[in-house]
């Protein structure tokens, strides 16, 4: 018996399975590529820009403000001023910094908060200015022991800005120009959508 040939079955083209087989990978190319080179970037450190928008010492280590040795339920951004030695020139300025910065977010001063922790008691001259000109002040005692656990080596008073959870975000040293700052606290703000 002669097998007969099925004129349709010549007409058929054959699929082409290495054109398919280049759309696949170009589709998974596609989807984990992007993935692949944003992972290789991170680990290996190239392609990563050297500049960066934001002007104090970035804190990305998960640090709290309790861990600092501060006990504080402020559910707003704070100002933190830390001073683990007596309250000097570079520490009221600071203070002074974190006040100023407050007022000048204007329609968010609401928004945030300015504080000062102190390890020793600050005199009496001093303390009747805060009282006087700084009514909205928060204070709160410095406990050292953990303070200089969580931060080694750091003696000098520094402002902090704390988020609303109490995570320490960015420091600052008493030379900060206040204009940066309220530059970042600004873009802090605008880009969280908590307190």
């Amino acid at each position: 018996m002669a097998a007969t040939s099925n004129p349709f079955h010549a007409s058929e083209p054959r699929p082409d399975r290495r054109k398919g087989r280049l759309q696949l990978l170009l589709v998974l190319l596609v989807a984990l590529g992007p993935m692949i080179l944003a992972t290789s970037m991170y680990k290996f450190k190239f392609w990563v820009p050297d500049s960066r928008i934001y002007h104090g010492e970035l804190i990305g280590n998960g640090q709290t403000r309790a861990d600092l040795g501060v006990q504080s339920d402020e559910k707003r951004w704070q100002l933190l001023v830390s001073a683990p030695g007596s309250c000097e020139a570079d520490c009221q300025q600071l203070v002074y910094l974190a006040r100023q910065i407050q007022i000048g977010l204007g329609r968010d001063a609401g928004r945030a908060s300015h504080a000062l922790s102190s390890a020793q008691p600050l005199d009496a001259v001093y303390t009747a200015k805060l009282a006087r000109e700084y009514p909205q002040l928060q204070r709160y005692p410095l406990d050292l022991p953990v303070f200089r656990k969580a931060v080694p080596g750091l003696d000098a008073p520094r402002l902090w800005i704390v988020d609303p959870h109490g995570n320490l975000v960015l420091r600052y040293g008493a030379e900060v120009n206040g204009k940066d700052l309220l530059n970042d606290l600004r873009h802090l703000l605008k880009l969280s959508n908590i307190g």
